[in-house]
């Protein structure tokens, strides 16, 4: 049995989205419809984050991607990591994702998680 990447992507929808749209979106991406419109700033931000960390072009030794360059459009990030990939980049994925006010996509089991901070105690 090999180790298949763990998949997550990152969604930039407007407030008050629910996990189902998100599920949508994704299926939108997978059946390749991206739509025409300018990239959200707040996918622009994150994308910016997260490379700069872990830089996708190129992706140097060590990197978490297991696909590079990541899939980015208008909308979302897509991340292919490593079955090895450490904690402390899914910590900062997290992270980002709060501060950029995205929506995650576990592409494991479909789970939608909204950013920490829109999540209500």
């Amino acid at each position: 049995m090999s180790a298949v990447s763990f998949d997550l992507s990152v969604w930039a929808l407007p407030a008050g989205a629910t996990p189902d749209q998100v599920r949508a979106a994704v299926q939108r991406c997978r059946e390749g419809w991206h739509g025409e419109q300018q990239p959200d700033p707040r996918v622009v931000g994150f994308y910016r984050a997260i490379t700069a960390s872990y830089p996708d072009r190129p992706a140097g030794p060590g990197t978490p991607w297991e696909v590079a360059p990541l899939h980015a459009a208008c909308d979302h990030v897509e991340m292919n990591l490593v079955p090895t990939c450490e904690d402390r980049v899914l910590l900062d994925i997290e992270r980002l994702a709060a501060e950029h006010d995205l929506m995650l996509f576990d592409a494991q089991d479909g789970t939608v998680y909204p950013p920490p901070a829109r999540v209500t105690p």
